[in-house]
């Protein structure tokens, strides 16, 4: 059985925060079951944010905790406040069925991995468009006019996208048509999850540049979900690693990349195919992450770590400082750095720093 442990992360957090996250969770089985255990995370203004982990470490839960979108039975508990720019401050999971679907598409909007199953097969792409507009009580003249903008913007042509179903497009045009949709009633918040997932990686770069200029243009906050750590090195500002439903590792792409402390993180780095470091440097780790109802105690990384000891077996680490706005939950970071090296952190950091260009 799954329990909950604290690793409460400082308080420090961010210097204007649209969403802060405090202790939130997500439980299934009665609380048996945690697939989101007790993160606590701010995102601040402005900022594109890449949350990292594996499959079935519990990043797309978190995506849709901020929505208040868990699906049924599932129960959130635990803080999550949005802070409009103008308003008071919004606590997300006090608000009514209106006030949620006030604040999805039209403050915080997501995008889900596959556009095919977030388009009604049976009605064209622009029918979705002029729906989700009048949904919103939106001006539908206006909210068209940015639609064609918004594909101008994504190298597409409006009037084929709009009079065309879903089917009649390629992967990348579709994700693509998906980005615009959520953009048309003009959210200060974009979560993405595994948008690039399906397609090749020349699209899934492609589409990395396009959102960039999204952000830049129309003042975004990005959160960007991914199995996919050199992919987001390019985009984020900051990057969030998750293990077994937790946040192990938070802090600037660049000096998080660079100087790895989470063992499971220093770990991914080294496991993901890249061009610059030898066939033969490459590791798979060891061991796979656990199920919700088979959780270790302590910390969860333990049986697959070689630094792991019995305070390691026994108690949940709390977050260590390990460098300007970088936190670890490890009591042994500082010996992952000096144990566990990196074959390619390096070259990896230099294309973070040129958002992918080199």
């Amino acid at each position: 059985m799954a329990t909950q442990n604290s690793n409460p992360r400082s308080e420090r957090g961010v210097e204007d925060p649209i969403i802060q996250m405090r202790g939130a969770s997500v439980t299934y089985d009665e609380g048996e079951s945690y697939v989101l255990d007790d993160v606590s995370l701010d995102i601040g203004r402005g900022e594109i944010v890449g949350i990292i982990g594996e499959s079935g470490s519990g990043k797309s839960m978190l995506a849709s905790s901020m929505l208040d979108a868990i699906p049924d039975p599932g129960l959130l508990t635990g803080g999550i406040r949005y802070n409009p720019p103008d308003d008071e401050p919004i606590e997300i999971l006090d608000l009514d069925k209106e006030g949620i679907r006030s604040l999805r598409w039209e403050h915080v909007s997501m995008v889900f991995q596959g556009a095919m199953s977030s388009f009604n097969p049976t009605m064209k792409v622009g029918d979705h468009f002029v729906e989700t507009l009048k949904a919103h009580d939106a001006n539908v003249e206006e909210g068209m006019a940015l639609a064609h903008e918004l594909l101008e913007d994504l190298y597409l042509e409006p009037e084929r996208i709009l009079e065309s179903y879903a089917h009649e497009l390629s992967g990348g045009m579709q994700q693509r048509a998906l980005i615009a949709l959520s953009l048309v009633l003009e959210p200060e918040m974009l979560v993405m999850d595994e948008p690039t997932a399906a397609l090749d990686l020349l699209m899934q770069r492609s589409i990395l540049r396009l959102l960039e200029d999204l952000q830049e243009k129309y003042d975004l906050t990005m959160v960007f979900i991914t199995h996919d750590l050199p992919l987001v090195a390019a985009l984020a500002d900051r990057m969030a690693i998750m293990y077994a439903f937790k946040l192990v590792e938070v802090g600037p792409t660049r000096e998080l990349i660079e100087h790895a402390a989470h063992p499971y993180t220093r770990k991914l780095l080294n496991s993901t195919p890249n061009l610059d470091a030898p066939l033969d440097e490459m590791e798979a780790i060891e061991g796979d992450q656990p199920a919700p109802i088979n959780v270790p105690t302590g910390c969860a990384f333990h049986p697959r770590c070689p630094l792991a000891d019995e305070q390691c077996r026994s108690t949940v680490p709390e977050f260590f400082d390990a460098g300007e706005d970088h936190e670890v939950a490890c009591y042994h970071w500082e010996e992952a750095i000096d144990q566990i090296s990196l074959n390619y952190a390096d070259s990896l950091g230099d294309r973070a720093a040129s958002g992918g260009d080199d």
